[in-house]
């Protein structure tokens, strides 16, 4: 079994806001040295600081760019009660500060081989779904379901022409969980071996489950489906609410 990497100490080197939902910070500085390459789609552990009752604090986020001494991370800005820790870091974080991470955790990429790809989430899976477009061949085809929460939140996304791109406007992430789910359900699916990947919200994501899993009948590497938060709980609740809906969905 491989052994855990050490948690490492990053520092800040800018903050940009890329949409008005989404923010970037970006790390670097000494203690990047050592870190292994293509990590582009794993995730870090971001360490910060200690709750009231001395757990640490840990959030868990996409390696969305990686350059020579450089790793980007977004963060999806929710706002309001929503705002978390990592949120909040993420908008007042300096340059020259520093952040002790953890992993890299190993990228969740999408299947090679298939005829067709599904793909769903939310703008905390923004970072994760744009590598995985980028990665796939020129002539891929399928279709990426994404909930933004403006019109202004829309990227220039790197895809194969043969992947088409819905944008979904929710002002108010978590308060639709059919949004995406709908938006597949509505996919005229061509002949050949399908794949789907989806991350978003809990709710949205047994809705895609059911839809993805029980009615197209994906199983084994042909589906990745996860959710990233759960509406109204904080990251340790969403953990435990995963925990036993994957017990209840193994009974």
């Amino acid at each position: 079994m491989s052994q855990r990497p050490e948690p490492r100490q990053l520092t800040v080197l800018r903050r940009d806001r890329i949409t008005p939902s989404l923010q970037r910070v970006t790390l670097g500085g000494p203690g990047l040295a050592g870190f292994p390459a293509d990590q582009e789609g794993g995730y870090l552990k971001l360490f910060l600081g200690e709750a009231e009752n001395g757990k640490p604090i840990i959030r868990t986020y996409t390696i969305r760019h990686q350059r020579d001494g450089e790793l980007d991370i977004d963060f999806a800005l929710h706002g309001g009660e929503a705002a978390g820790p990592a949120t909040k870091w993420s908008l007042t974080a300096e340059p020259g500060s520093r952040i002790t991470v953890g992993g890299p955790g190993a990228a969740k990429p999408l299947p090679s081989g298939h005829d067709f790809y599904l793909i769903a989430g939310d703008m905390t899976a923004l970072p994760a779904i744009s590598v995985n477009l980028a990665a796939l061949p020129p002539d891929a085809r399928g279709m990426a379901a994404i909930e933004i929460q403006n019109e202004a939140d829309k990227l220039e996304l790197d895809k194969p022409d043969g992947v088409e791109i819905r944008w979904l406007v929710n002002r108010e992430p978590g308060s639709q969980p059919d949004l995406l789910v709908d938006a597949l359900r509505n996919v005229e699916l061509p002949e050949g071996q399908l794949a789907a990947w989806a991350a978003c919200e809990f709710s949205s994501m047994r809705n895609l489950r059911a839809f993805l899993r029980d009615d197209l009948g994906l199983r084994g590497e042909s589906l990745y489906i996860s959710s990233y938060w759960k509406a109204g709980l904080i990251e340790d609740e969403h953990k435990l609410a995963k925990r036993e809906d994957a017990e209840a969905q193994a009974a």
